[in-house]
């Protein structure tokens, strides 16, 4: 009765069922391990900023969850570094991990994991972090909250990024993540990735459904 599905659930595997019953295409939208639409919103509206991705450093500063698996099984693969930070007991997924390495090995890019936000931050040009309190995760929160003091972005961590740095986050946005002074200033993308998740899942359906080209030349990756 539809043409494709563009599927939000919480078990990737409910997905991958999803995908292998169907007779039409299904998108991921949104699952426990992957975040896929975003991170290519989030791409697009990298690329209209700087107008390249190759040779960025992508700075992750909060938890290990889906949209950052969807950054470091991806970013390598334009050539942009990825530099993370992560609570201890808060780290991506090792198998994600294996692969990113691997995906930064092959392309000559760097991948840095660390416990200190400030050792990220460190010459990166677009700082990204998310909530640190996912679905399904509300009855974590309290010990979520003491376990990521001093992941908050702020004006300090932002001393340390390289001078054209920008702020990415795919909301809804909580105070303790981010501070008001870099989530309204001019450096904030957030408002520009958020209208740039509707152009992008249209951009996956007409690829999706049609012999689409694209009619203006392909951007510098």
């Amino acid at each position: 009765m539809t043409d494709a599905v563009l599927a939000r659930v919480y078990h990737q595997s409910d997905l991958e069922l999803l995908a292998k019953e169907a007779s039409i295409p299904i998108v991921n939208g949104l699952s426990d391990d992957y975040h896929p639409v975003q991170i290519l919103a989030d791409y697009l509206t990298i690329q209209e900023h700087y107008g390249h991705l190759k040779g960025l450093t992508i700075s992750w500063i909060g938890d290990g969850n889906n949209v950052l698996h969807s950054i470091m099984l991806s970013a390598a693969k334009f050539g942009m570094n990825v530099h993370i930070a992560t609570p201890k007991g808060y780290e991506p997924n090792s198998t994600v991990t294996a692969a990113a390495k691997q995906f930064s090995k092959e392309s000559g890019t760097k991948l840095l994991m660390t416990n200190d936000p400030l050792e990220a931050a460190r010459g990166a040009n677009v700082l990204v972090t998310d909530t640190w309190v996912s679905m399904g995760q509300e009855e974590e929160k309290k010990k979520r909250l003491q376990d990521f003091k001093g992941y908050q972005i702020t004006m300090q961590t932002a001393k340390l990024a390289a001078p054209n740095w920008t702020f990415l986050h795919c909301l809804p946005r909580k105070p303790e993540e981010v501070d008001d002074e870099v989530f309204y200033s001019p450096k904030s993308l957030v408002f520009q990735e958020a209208e740039n998740r509707k152009w992008t899942i249209m951009g996956v359906m007409v690829s999706l459904l049609t012999d689409y080209s694209p009619q203006m030349p392909r951007p510098t990756f």
